[in-house]
C-alpha cells in the first residue's frame, strides 16, 4: 500500500510529538528537583524508552507506506503541538504538570488524526492506538503523583433509592 499525502502528514503529526515527548522527557529528567525526585526520575526514563520506541514504530510504519519521516530537530520544532519545556531546574511538582501536559497533547494528536486514519489503513490505525493506550497510561500514573486521594464527600455513592428510581423510568 502507498499512503496518501494525508495519512503522510497525519502520522507526521504523531511523529514529531513524540520526538518531541522524549526530548522534554530528557530535559525533565536531567533537571527535576525536589520531592520523590528518585521516583520520578525513573519514571521520567520509562516515557522516554516509550516514546523513543513509538517513535520508530510510527516512522517505520511511514516507510512501509512510503512516507518519508522527517525527524530533524527544525521540523520537530516548527511542527510540534507540544508546549516548550522550560529551561533551568523544575521541582518535581511542576515536572508532573508540565509531563502529564505534553502526553496529553501527543495523546490528542494521535486521536486527532485516527479516524482520518482509520478510514484509509486500519492498520496504522492500530498502531495509533497502541500510542494512546500506551501515553495515556502514563499521563494517568504521573498525574496521580500530585492528586490527593477524594473524600467520601467529593465520591457520592448510589443510593439504594436512587438505583430504584433509576431502574423504573428505564422500564417506562
Amino acid at each position: 500500500m502507498k499512503a496518501s499525502k494525508e495519512l503522510g502528514t497525519n502520522m507526521q503529526s504523531v511523529l514529531v510529538d513524540l520526538l518531541e515527548l522524549q526530548l522534554q522527557g530528557k530535559q525533565a529528567h536531567w533537571n527535576v528537583v525536589g520531592k520523590n525526585f528518585r521516583d520520578m526520575h525513573r519514571q521520567l526514563d520509562e516515557i522516554i524508552d516509550a516514546a523513543r520506541a513509538l517513535s520508530d514504530q510510527v516512522a517505520e510504519r511511514m516507510r512501509a507506506l512510503h512516507v518519508v519521516p522527517d525527524g530533524r530537530s527544525a521540523t520537530v520544532v516548527a511542527s510540534t503541538s507540544l508546549a516548550p519545556f522550560p529551561s533551568g531546574e523544575v521541582s518535581t511538582t511542576r515536572v508532573v504538570e508540565l509531563v502529564t501536559a505534553a502526553l496529553d497533547a501527543t495523546v490528542a494528536t494521535a486521536r486527532g488524526v485516527h479516524d482520518q486514519v482509520d478510514e484509509e489503513d486500519p492498520t496504522t490505525a492500530d498502531l495509533l492506538h497502541v500510542v494512546i493506550e500506551q501515553l495515556e497510561q502514563f499521563s494517568w500514573m504521573v498525574s496521580a503523583e500530585n492528586r490527593d486521594p477524594r473524600t467520601d464527600a467529593e465520591v457520592k455513592p448510589a443510593t439504594k433509592a436512587a438505583t430504584k428510581t433509576s431502574a423504573s423510568s428505564r422500564k417506562k
